[in-house]
């Protein structure tokens, strides 16, 4: 019976740590990609975005002065907004709702087209007036006219 109970225990041991570690596994979803929600930027490089709702969703107390926060969430999320907007950091703040449409078909591939990285390393940065000595030549290639450098 206490190897029953021992292995029994195990087992459950084993499996809890095995369903943290999937639970805490490293996976990152950022702008522009089609599983992102939070908070998006309009600046001036987008089209006015296509909203939820016409007018902003303020939860809490009202902060006077603030600019209002475009957020792309969940439908559950936004039908229940008092409940999980601290998640987004929005509470006391007016936020509108973006139409997911136009995030996917919008912002999404404007956003990829704007913030796209080249590959590779960056080149060397050049200062003004400056030229670069030109490289050694290599150890067999030395000219005839100088001595040996030791």
């Amino acid at each position: 019976m206490k190897l029953f109970s021992a292995v029994t225990s195990s087992v459950i041991a084993i499996l809890l740590i095995m369903s943290l570690s999937e639970a805490f596994a490293g996976v990152s979803v950022s702008i522009g990609q089609p599983g992102f929600y939070g908070r998006i930027d309009i600046g001036n490089y987008y089209p006015q975005p296509q909203l939820i709702y016409p007018q902003p969703v303020i939860i809490g107390r009202a902060v006077p002065g603030y600019q209002p926060i475009y957020l792309r969430v969940p439908p559950k999320h936004r039908n229940n907004w008092n409940r999980y907007c601290h998640r987004y950091n929005a509470c006391g703040y007016p936020v509108y709702f973006v139409n997911d449409g136009w995030y996917q078909n919008v912002y999404a591939p404007r956003y990829r087209e704007i913030n796209r990285r080249p590959m590779g390393p960056p080149p060397p940065p050049v200062r003004p007036g400056y030229q670069n000595p030109p490289p050694p030549p290599p150890p067999g290639n030395r000219p005839m006219n100088r001595p040996a450098p030791y």
